[in-house]
């Protein structure tokens, strides 16, 4: 399937997954979310991948939110269906057996926001402007806002963002923990990159269970969270990288992980 909307690059261990609409500041429409599908379904089948920084075109926009070009005219039915594809794309985005670091350039409003927000860590330019608008729009947020923000800076800040309409700069996004760093603008992917290669040292079947039991332990209750833990931590036996991690460690030599 031709992409139009979305690239994929791959630099090594890192894949960089683009928004490519810069003359409509990366909206998304539903062209746009079946091109990120196709990304992510590729990028859970790619093996030599361990990273993944996922970005938007151009200085302005990371992404603008969702097209509301296409929105405008949606029935009840048209619009409840746009909703369940955005956020079947961001579910599978969130549950990539791989980290995927938000590279955030200006505006992440509403849909964008909601993007950012299905990424494992965001990282933001000192440009970069948040906000979850839809209510001024006459929607709610239909791409997850509504659960994941309540999630990352707590119940009360999260209804003040969505019933205000409010936006907020980087500084105060980082304030209330909605992004993990601020960067000047001209060092974000060199930033991002640093990041997404760190990570990349590391075991990458140890980095995805433990990405997997953040994210199901955070949907259960601590006993049940910690019977998760167990499972994936048993897991990890079974690869020859923890073989090869521990053995090194041993004999004070340099690891060499092979995914395996």
């Amino acid at each position: 399937m031709e992409l139009k909307n979305v690239t994929l690059e791959k630099k090594e261990r890192v894949a960089v997954v683009t928004i490519n609409r810069p003359k409509a500041l990366n909206a998304l429409n539903s062209e746009t979310l079946k091109d990120l599908d196709v990304v992510i379904n590729e990028l859970e089948n790619d093996k030599d991948c361990y990273v993944v920084i996922l970005t938007g075109a151009g200085e302005k926009s990371f992404v603008a939110g969702a097209d509301i070009s296409e929105m405008k005219d949606l029935n009840e039915a048209q619009g409840e269906e746009f909703g369940i594809l955005g956020n079947k794309v961001f579910r599978r985005l969130e549950n990539l057996d791989k980290p995927v670091i938000a590279a955030i350039s200006g505006f992440a409003l509403g849909g964008g926001c909601e993007l950012a927000m299905a990424c494992d860590i965001r990282i933001a330019s000192e440009k970069a402007k948040f906000a979850q608008p839809e209510v001024g729009l006459g929607i709610t947020p239909g791409f997850g806002g509504t659960q994941r923000l309540p999630r990352l800076v707590g119940l009360g800040k999260a209804k003040e963002l969505i019933y205000t309409c409010d936006m907020i700069k980087a500084d105060e996004a980082l304030r209330i923990g909605l992004v993990n760093k601020v960067v000047p603008l001209e060092n974000l992917m060199e930033e991002a990159f640093a990041m997404a290669n760190k990570i990349a040292e590391n075991a990458p079947i140890a980095v995805k269970l433990c990405k997997d039991a953040i994210n199901r332990g955070m949907q259960v209750n601590i006993d049940e969270a910690i019977a998760i833990e167990a499972q994936d931590f048993g897991k990890c036996f079974s690869s020859e990288d923890q073989k090869e991690g521990m053995n090194a460690f041993i004999e004070r030599r340099a690891k060499s992980f092979q995914n395996k």
